[in-house]
């Protein structure tokens, strides 16, 4: 018989890690809060009893988020056979006041104390069997980054789970309103395996997700004496949290001792310079620029050259050999080669940076400190109707926009959920790094990292003016902006690379499906017009391209190439390089494509192709997600149209103005 386990916690509490070792799954995990934003399932290893729901993280069961609308719609809807709560052992007060909600549900329980290192390390002495008389639950130490605990937990999991036993004293009128719900909720039939007085103590706390399902299920008489009831008790949500904050920390004082006391922790120190109030952002912009010049300077173009070294010569040699040998049609061999090889290696010689990147941001991300860079601009947000929290779907944006705008759903306004949303866009993505390498190579080989880096900052810039704007229209609440700080930690080698290669692999897998789709698309409109076989420049490819340039050319690239480039750019970025490859018969070389490029691109026109190329429409999957996450097709068409528009203005302002430098 199959067992739903549904893994619960707070945020950063190590959920994600544990899921990934149970299940032997890789899906990301950084070192700050809101990596889950939807729930996933998977199965155990080398099992098909247990299947295992990982739901957002959260800090309790109010249901004013997202995260917790959807945890609790799980918890409250599909019953599941076990919940496994996951708390860090290292910030116990926080974690068990979450812990106390989901056993007063009920529901049979497993406790996994995390990060159990982590507490070690700051001289926390944890009473375990203490801890688990007092919850009435079984708890398993663990350290699940590092595989630790594993055994213990599946055999637990053997022996099943039990609910928890918490007894908490709530104030006398809190106690008579449960006692006056507890007959009114079993005459309305919704006392089934949820506890009746957790169901009780939800409802007097205005629990949205709660009171929900009773409006639901529950007739107009019986609501509206429910609804009296909660209405005696005004303050009840303050003194239920009251009571049970007082519960933990009486268990704490009992089962939680301190070996050692450090005045100033090393995680301390390193704050008050990295969140320094006036050093704090140049630090941060100097880290970026650091990963820029590794990317583009220093490790990363070596590898691209290499690659793109080999696509030249030995791969692409041996695949015309290989297809001469198997007596393939010539037009096959020029699709092969001119077509496919050239298109897709045009993008693929590129990866090797985009690692780089992803490597580098990764080591941000594990060791802590982008929560840390997310306070920094707390303060800078604020002016836009925005708070600090919104800075991590927008640091998501420069993997991939798509997350990025999912990741929206961490904020507790939809407003901002909006903002954010539809200014993610401008955070310039992996896929466009392909077109910024190729052009910066080819027009500014001396300053690579630094014209890049000009691009990703410019691109905040716009976002913030976009916000700026926006926030005149759309009204935003003004939140308090707490953010938890994970500790510092070593990232882990194996980790860094999983999420690395998983990022990037995205790149790669796209490069063998669409732009594999469009590289042979692409030479089949560049060997034929309505007379047949053609020249490119008198093919359907030149034809549409020059339909579209002259929208271009008061940004000096009015050329077929580029607006066909432009054109299939809108279904994924990364095809505008591969557009290019085949467009301007490159070969398999990106280096003879950067060599083609100056035949119809003027420096000016080239950095002006750069910035029209951040701004622009973003591709069809960003437009749907937009969609999907605003519901709503006019804020989709907005951001369609209002980037395209601010593109097309600045591009031209750029190019004026570097015609008057270059």
């Amino acid at each position: 018989m199959t067992q739903t386990i549904a893994l619960v916690g707070n945020p950063n509490a190590g959920k994600t890690s544990l899921f990934n070792i149970l299940t032997g799954t890789r899906q990301n995990v950084g070192n700050w809060a809101g990596v889950t934003v939807e729930r996933k399932e998977g199965w155990i290893k080398g099992e098909q009893k247990w299947k295992i729901v990982d739901l957002p993280g959260i800090y309790s069961l109010s249901s004013q988020t997202i995260e917790e609308k959807i945890a609790l719609s799980f918890i409250l809807g599909d019953e599941p056979d076990i919940l496994l709560n996951i708390i860090d052992a290292s910030n116990l007060e926080r974690n068990l006041y979450f812990t106390v909600q989901l056993l007063e549900t009920g529901l049979p329980t497993i406790v996994s104390l995390n990060m159990m290192d982590v507490a070690e390390g700051r001289g926390l002495k944890i009473d375990k069997d203490r801890l688990e008389q007092a919850l009435g639950v079984m708890m398993v130490p663990m350290v699940a980054r590092k595989g630790k605990g594993k055994k213990s937990l599946l055999n637990r999991f053997e022996h099943g789970a039990r609910p928890g036993s918490v007894q908490i004293s709530y104030p006398d009128q809190v106690e008579r309103g449960v006692a006056a719900l507890l007959p009114l909720l079993e005459d309305a039939g919704l006392t089934t395996t949820i506890d009746a007085r957790w169901l009780a103590l939800m409802w007097l706390e205005g629990n949205e997700s709660v009171t929900t399902m009773v409006n639901e299920k529950t007739d107009r008489t019986l609501i509206g004496k429910m609804k009296r009831v909660r209405e005696e008790i005004p303050t009840a949500d303050a003194l239920i949290r009251q009571a049970r904050y007082a519960w933990v920390e009486g268990i704490l004082r009992e089962s939680v001792s301190q070996t050692n006391v450090e005045r100033k922790t090393w995680s301390d120190r390193v704050d008050s310079v990295l969140l320094h109030p006036v050093m704090g952002l140049p630090l941060f912009f100097l880290f970026m620029y650091l990963i820029f010049q590794i990317t583009f300077s220093w490790v990363g173009m070596m590898g691209s050259d290499l690659l793109d070294g080999w696509l030249a010569g030995p791969a692409s040699d041996g695949l015309k050999t290989l297809l001469v040998s198997m007596d393939s049609p010539n037009w096959f061999t020029h699709l092969m080669i001119e077509g496919v090889v050239a298109g897709m290696g045009a993008v693929l010689v590129f990866v090797p940076q985009i690692a780089i990147l992803f490597l580098c941001l990764s080591i941000l991300e594990d060791s802590g400190y982008m929560a840390r860079a997310a306070v920094l601009m707390d303060r800078f947000l604020r002016g836009i109707g925005l708070n600090g929290k919104a800075f991590i779907p927008l640091v998501l944006g420069f993997g991939c926009n798509v997350p990025a705008i999912m990741a929206t759903r961490t904020l507790e306004d939809q407003k901002s959920r909006l903002l954010t949303a539809l200014i993610a866009p401008f955070m310039s993505c992996s896929a466009r790094l392909s077109v910024y390498a190729l052009f910066v190579s080819a027009f500014f080989a001396t300053w690579q990292a630094e014209i890049v880096f000009l691009l990703y900052i410019f691109g905040i810039l716009m976002a913030i003016l976009t916000a700026f704007i926006l926030n005149r229209f759309i009204d935003t609440e003004d939140e308090l902006f707490v953010m938890e700080l994970p500790p510092y930690r070593t990232p882990m080698l194996v980790s860094l690379l999983l999420n690395t290669w998983d990022k990037s692999k995205g790149f790669v897998k796209k490069a063998g499906t669409i732009i594999f789709g469009m590289s042979v698309l692409l030479w089949f409109l560049g060997q034929y017009s309505w007379q047949g076989a053609a020249p490119m420049k008198e093919s359907f490819l030149a034809s549409i391209g020059g339909w579209i340039a002259p929208i271009f050319a008061p940004m000096g690239f009015d050329t077929w190439e580029s607006g066909v480039a432009l054109l299939t750019g809108f279904l994924a970025k990364e095809v505008v390089v591969a557009t290019m490859g085949v467009a301007y018969g490159a070969g398999t070389s990106v280096g003879t494509l950067a060599s083609l490029l100056p035949e119809t691109f003027t420096p000016a026109a080239a950095i002006s192709f750069l910035f029209f190329v951040l701004l622009y429409t973003p591709c069809v999957s960003t437009v749907m997600v937009l969609k999907k996450e605003t519901g709503s097709w006019k804020w989709m068409m907005f951001s369609v149209i209002y980037s395209f528009v601010l593109a097309w203005i600045v591009a031209w302002i750029v190019y004026v103005i570097a015609n008057l430098i270059l």
